[in-house]
């Protein structure tokens, strides 16, 4: 609970006033600085830093649960609460799917097909429940202008024929969709401020963001003390976001080199070849853009990588699965596995992010 948001805390009128003031906006916020550093935040004695430790503590520490009353509650939940991929081997793997209240990560280079990922997950986001769906709203924060809703359209014609045969439900899945199209941090800071709003509202039950790092690039933060900030803020909202609207948040990452020649940069501000960035030049030493602080805080991280003439998605962090790897095309229908058996993933190979070259997998 250390993003739960002082706001919603029902601490003393004073105390609230307080933290608001000095932007202490989450426990973690509060909790993580030492009393005499708190202290000088707040611009108030001891018994002060001592009083909001103790009120924001109290409402933060989730009350204990036992190991049955956890299994009940998944059960009554129906497999944990997670949203179905339709891939069968991948949803087996994280014991159903994509997990609520959880943040997951998609990275991989661009053109490989995280986007074509995306618009599935929305598409199921909007599915009626008796179809597999979660029937509710999406947001959909488009920071590329990647999002098509045609062919959106097409995969689900392809994906469910029994849905869109029906006159009128994919005017009514596609107006259950909605997307933002963020031009800068800012604007995205801005809609994160509205978002839990907008949750509410209009009975959002998926959140994707694609993708974080390009908002990133855009602001020419390469600095990496100047870029912490904005992205610890944003990290910190919308795993709030998650755990408390449980709804399963999604957002998608870049990678970029470590070359000692091209030094850092991202693999979508190279020229594109055959629309695929997947070139000789990025081979190896690719990483996550948005680096260590974001995969700690993610709780599923989907790695889409290519060599050995092949696609993969490879399950690099799950709390449901050790790593292991499945082949996948991009067809008309979408996303497609050639395999739901997996491929098991061992050693530097579960952390690396590959494109084209060698087969590190084991065979």
């Amino acid at each position: 609970m250390a993003n739960m948001p002082v706001s919603e805390m029902r601490l003393p009128p004073h105390l609230a006033h307080l933290l608001a003031a000095r932007r202490l906006d989450t426990a973690k916020d509060v909790l993580s600085l030492p009393e005499v550093e708190l202290m000088a935040v707040l611009d108030a004695g001891l018994p002060t830093a001592r009083a909001a430790v103790a009120h924001v503590s109290e409402a933060a520490c989730p009350p204990c649960q036992t190991a049955l009353a956890l299994l009940e509650e998944r059960v009554r939940l129906g497999g944990g609460g997670r949203l179905a991929t339709t891939l069968c081997g991948l949803d087996e793997a994280l014991g159903g799917g994509i997990p609520v209240g959880k943040l997951t990560e998609v990275v991989g280079p661009s053109g490989i097909g995280k986007t074509q990922f995306c618009l599935k997950l929305a598409l199921l986001g909007a599915l009626p429940e008796y179809y597999g769906g979660l029937d509710g709203r999406v947001l959909y924060i488009d920071t590329e202008s990647k999002f098509s809703s045609r062919r959106m359209i097409e995969i689900g014609q392809k994906s469910f024929p029994q849905v869109f045969r029906q006159e009128g439900l994919a005017q009514k899945m596609a107006g259950r969709i909605l997307v933002t199209r963020p031009t800068s941090l800012t604007d995205f800071t801005k809609s994160l401020e509205q978002m839990k709003v907008t949750l509410l509202q209009h009975d959002v039950k998926l959140l994707i963001v694609d993708s974080m790092a390009a908002l990133m690039s855009l602001e020419n933060e390469r600095a990496t003390g100047f870029r912490q900030h904005p992205l610890r803020w944003t990290l910190s909202f919308l795993k709030s976001i998650a755990e408390f609207s449980r709804i399963p948040v999604v957002v998608t990452n870049q990678v970029r080199s470590q070359s000692n020649v091209d030094g850092y940069h991202f693999s979508f501000e190279v020229d594109k070849k055959d629309g695929n960035n997947c070139t000789g030049g990025f081979d190896s030493h690719l990483v996550a853009a948005l680096g260590i602080q974001w995969a700690h805080a993610v709780t599923v991280r989907l790695v889409f990588e290519s060599h050995s003439g092949h696609r993969f998605i490879k399950v690099a962090k799950s709390p449901m699965s050790p790593a292991v790897a499945f082949p996948f095309v991009v067809e008309t229908s979408g996303v497609t596995l050639l395999s739901d058996e997996g491929i098991d993933v061992t050693g530097p190979e579960i952390t690396s992010i590959r494109c084209q070259g060698k087969n590190v997998l084991a065979q």
